[in-house]
């Protein structure tokens, strides 16, 4: 394995971060790597996707998909190769992942002995809007490729050492919704609220109201999350507005505890405006946004089948189940389309374990996914990561 020339990669990817559906550069780079890995490439597929076609004989289908979009955060984390784009960060470890992939496509390519089929590997646009993988299935993914009957693909775990690898069979990550209320009133000055109907307060009444939904609608062994992250509403201090806008998101794993929290937080929005005596007319406005993402399942048959594999490479103590996670993933999307594609998303150690020590003994915290000064250890987290998707797509290709 040429470490080298992939680290020479990671290190480009991480200075020239692009945000979702902009992956141009991206885009273009990782393509290149797999068109000298042998891919027969195809570029925009879904937006700035890109698919590659590796053949190797007669065989099964195995797909591995890598993400390309960054985020909108501004680094600092004082690294040599910090991005240059200003608020502009893989603070979510892409670059990790596009490295990975394509450090797996040229071992495959170079151990055709190794393995029968064929590899489609899939380099993703917009994993962090939820709309990625979404646009390159309805661009044809799955019509003008070969279908796969395996789908792989890893996530950086930013708690687990550098060289190990995590899994989780059954439900991985969260489904994810975002959602946003309307809180109507009718406004007028501060001063003679009686004659108001005040969106704030029933705002925040409505806020401390959804909190129940968990913790007194959901079966407490059912994990779900229902967090306010904004509020926005009013211009000044004496003056009450008509409007109050909440926008939310909502984690879940089984499809029925979601429709239960949406119809309870349409129920609990609704019946506040109700006892603030709003007309009917000016009741809340619930939207729930378009691209749901469901949940990840890794499927336990797939699991089974691969952890052996990796413990006895790396070595037992080295392959860690992991906790299930309220993030989200739309790699779930690729294992839904029908009839269902057994897949599994494992995690990739990335933490150089002096600093778990340090953290664990009360030094520095472990800045987590999407933090300004996520750093992952480059080395030994490519290596593991390659290797252990290479033996993979090994024993399920033959």
């Amino acid at each position: 394995m040429e470490t080298p020339p992939l680290i020479a990669l990671y290190t480009w990817l991480h200075e020239h971060p692009e945000l979702s559906g902009r992956e141009v550069e991206t885009a273009a780079r990782i393509a290149a790597e797999l068109a000298a890995a042998g891919c027969e490439v195809t570029t925009g597929v879904g937006g700035t996707g890109v698919a590659g076609v590796l053949r190797n004989g007669s065989g099964p289908v195995v797909l591995v998909r890598t993400d390309m979009d960054a985020l909108p955060v501004n680094e600092r984390t004082g690294l040599p190769y910090a991005s240059r784009h200003t608020g502009v960060m893989h603070a979510c470890g892409h670059d990790v992942h596009m490295t990975v992939f394509a450090g797996t496509a040229r071992e495959l390519a170079a151990r055709r002995d190794a393995w029968r089929g064929t590899v489609l590997m899939v380099g993703q646009p917009a994993e962090e809007t939820g709309s990625g993988a979404r646009a390159m299935l309805a661009d044809g993914l799955f019509s003008r490729f070969p279908r796969p009957g395996y789908n792989l693909a890893l996530h950086v775990d930013p708690a687990l050492e550098a060289g190990k690898i995590g899994y989780r069979a059954g439900y991985a990550f969260a489904s994810s919704d975002f959602i946003d209320i309307t809180v109507r009133g009718a406004g007028g000055h501060g001063a003679y609220p009686h004659l108001t109907k005040d969106p704030v307060v029933m705002a925040a009444e409505t806020i401390l109201a959804l909190q129940t939904i968990v913790s007194r609608e959901v079966r407490p062994l059912d994990p779900a999350v229902v967090t306010v992250g904004a509020v926005h509403g009013g211009s000044k201090h004496n003056i009450i507005p008509d409007e109050v806008t909440l926008q939310l998101t909502v984690r879940s794993y089984d499809p029925e505890v979601r429709d239960c929290i949406l119809a309870s937080i349409r129920r609990i929005s609704e019946g506040i405006a109700i006892a603030a005596g709003v007309p009917r007319e000016r009741m809340p406005v619930v939207e729930v946004a378009e691209g749901h993402t469901p949940s990840s399942y890794n499927s336990p048959e797939l699991v089974g089948r691969l952890v052996p594999l990796w413990q006895a490479r790396f070595g037992a103590e080295n392959v860690v189940e992991r906790d299930p996670e309220m993030g989200f993933e739309d790699f779930s999307l690729y294992g839904l389309v029908e009839p269902n594609i057994p897949s599994f998303q494992f995690r990739l150690g990335s933490v150089d374990g002096a600093h778990i020590e340090a953290a664990k003994a009360g030094g520095r915290p472990l800045p987590g996914l999407h933090s300004s000064q996520y750093a992952p250890a480059a080395e030994p987290t490519i290596s593991a990561g390659i290797e252990a998707m290479v033996a993979a797509v090994c024993d399920l290709a033959r």
